[in-house]
């Protein structure tokens, strides 16, 4: 039965690096017999400008239908100006909470041919290969109360609530440790349970959850010193869990381990393993419109997509060992580019992926 992907090319160097990696798509499905539909929506900025909001109901209703949903990015300094609640991330925050995708997982792999690209020294970071597993639908992104008010002496105070529920912190954990039953069956749990009430019931939780995995090991990690550790000594670690803003923090960090932010592409998904899969690296309007985007994120996103919701590991390696090749030879955008490499655009990029794709088949 035929499955349909909705793309969201959104804003910034979104539509770019999208229609590269839906050129990867539409590959697989010519050549390799990928059973696939694809439609396309509006989001973000993209849909503030066309209908005044940034989730039009038409593009949550086609997600909802959809299989699997490919984002590219949203927001740009033209949208700033707006009040917070019609922003282009609202987009992005409805429809993960619309679409009921708690579970964000963020591999920072560190491909061997890119080890002289990372601002750390080969020896930390060779061989790197970490799963962030980021709780994406509570947190302080979504608690309540929030906002802005006026106190009675005039001042402003600005107001955000942390707040989780042991459910919710329950269900994530059990997502990591099931990930890392298939990984090195290492979880590390990360919190600031000396000071937040909040995260000391987390590793409670944790702690409870750990219990009914008893072949994979458990440890707890505050915040800041798992934000050090990371630049120390990235390989210790194998799953990390944690919560919304922690996790939005730590898995950028991780992202430079690995050479560029351009690098690491994510998967956010519901109970049932539908997902949203995306890029973290964002809009980059910077270099919107100059096709010097790093396409490959996007590209592995949609591997973790064939792995992940369509039920096609077979065909996610093949884009993985496509994008592997393609390093080998020398290819490189310019947030990658190393001495003695060779600097091609987001087009060309995309082409050499294809290209390798086909030639491995």
């Amino acid at each position: 039965m035929s499955k349909n992907i909705l793309i969201l090319p959104g804003d910034g160097i979104g539509p770019e690096i999208v229609t590269e990696a839906v050129k990867v798509l539409a590959t697989l499905r010519d050549d390799f017999g990928l059973d696939i539909d694809m439609d396309e929506a509006l989001v973000g900025g993209a849909a503030i400008d066309a209908t005044g909001g940034p989730l039009p109901g038409a593009t949550l209703d086609l997600a909802k239908e959809a299989d699997a949903v490919l984002l590219g990015a949203v927001g740009g300094p033209k949208w700033e100006p707006l009040d917070i609640t019609i922003r282009p991330e609202k987009g992005l925050l409805g429809l993960r909470a619309g679409l009921g995708l708690f579970a964000n997982l963020r591999p920072a792999i560190l491909y061997p041919q890119l080890a002289d690209t990372s601002t750390l020294k080969p020896e930390v970071v060779s061989g790197l290969n970490i799963l962030i597993v980021r709780e994406l639908t509570g947190d302080i992104y979504f608690g309540q109360p929030r906002g802005v008010r006026v106190l009675e002496n005039g001042e402003r105070q600005g107001i955000n609530t942390m707040v989780y529920t042991e459910s919710e912190i329950r269900r994530i954990c059990r997502v990591a440790f099931d990930l890392a039953r298939t990984r090195h069956k290492r979880v590390c749990s990360v919190d600031k349970a000396n000071v937040l009430e909040c995260t000391e019931l987390w590793r409670q939780v944790a702690t409870e959850v750990a219990a009914e995995y008893p072949d994979v090991a458990l440890s707890h990690m505050y915040v800041d010193n798992a934000a050090m550790q990371l630049v120390r000594n990235p390989k210790q670690f194998d799953v990390m869990v944690t919560g919304n803003m922690f996790g939005d923090i730590l898995s950028d960090a991780a992202s430079m381990l690995t050479g560029s932010i351009g690098m690491l592409p994510s998967a956010s998904l519901d109970e049932h393993g539908k997902g949203m899969y995306e890029p973290i690296h964002g809009s980059a309007p910077d270099i919107a419109g100059q096709g010097v985007a790093n396409p490959l994120a996007t590209i592995l996103s949609v591997a973790m997509m064939l792995r992940y919701s369509l039920g096609d590991a077979g065909l996610a390696d093949r884009v993985e060992a496509a994008v592997s090749r393609v390093l080998d030879q020398g290819l490189r955008t310019p947030d990658i580019l190393s001495q003695g490499m060779q600097q091609v655009g987001t087009e060309a990029m995309g082409d050499a992926v294809i290209a390798a794709l086909v030639a491995g088949a």
